[in-house]
């Protein structure tokens, strides 16, 4: 039996309601749920997300929106979960997560933990802008009131790590782009 990413769960249930199975699911996992059901008494969707639902989408809807957010939820997860993911070779930079490393050009690079997470976040998002708040929000290890001055000498950390300064382009008033 193959384990499950997502759990899409209707509260009609024949034996026990639908929210009392999102609670317990809840206690014992922390697997994404998203409910669809006919039910949509704001009450019931209230209830839902106190017990630990992701997310609601009430009946009818579009099949393509159930899909829109499942990836949604998905991605969230995939961003906020500690499971260890497989190697990831993107461009010239290699990501090992079980050894929390990054190699650029075959080359080790010796991150902190926090310069890890940072160049981490602008491989995955190579050729896109990514803010000072998109940091903040998605690498664990800052903290929410760091500032943008310590976010710039972290990057300016990782430039040198790198050893191509220019790689990194800061965007002005916004953030930072990892070139391709």
């Amino acid at each position: 039996l193959e384990p499950f990413e997502l759990i899409i769960l209707d509260l009609t249930l024949p034996n026990m309601d639908g929210l009392e199975v999102c609670k317990e699911i809840r206690k014992i996992c922390d697997i994404p749920i998203i409910i669809s059901s006919a039910r949509s008494d704001v009450n019931d969707k209230i209830e839902a997300f106190d017990y630990g639902a992701d997310d609601y989408l009430p009946k009818p809807y579009d099949p393509r929106e159930l899909e829109a957010r499942i990836h949604s939820v998905l991605r969230r997860y995939s961003t906020k979960t500690s499971g260890v993911e497989p190697e990831t070779h993107l461009s010239d930079f290699h990501i090992d997560e079980a050894s929390l490393s990054i190699t650029y050009k075959d080359k080790g690079l010796n991150l902190t933990s926090a310069e890890y997470g940072i160049l981490k976040l602008f491989v995955r998002k190579q050729g896109m802008v990514v803010s000072r708040e998109d940091i903040i929000q998605n690498v664990k290890v800052i903290n929410d009131d760091s500032t943008n001055k310590s976010i710039d000498v972290m990057v300016g950390r990782i430039r040198s790590k790198i050893g191509n300064k220019k790689l990194i382009e800061s965007v002005r008033g916004i953030g930072y782009k990892l070139l391709k």
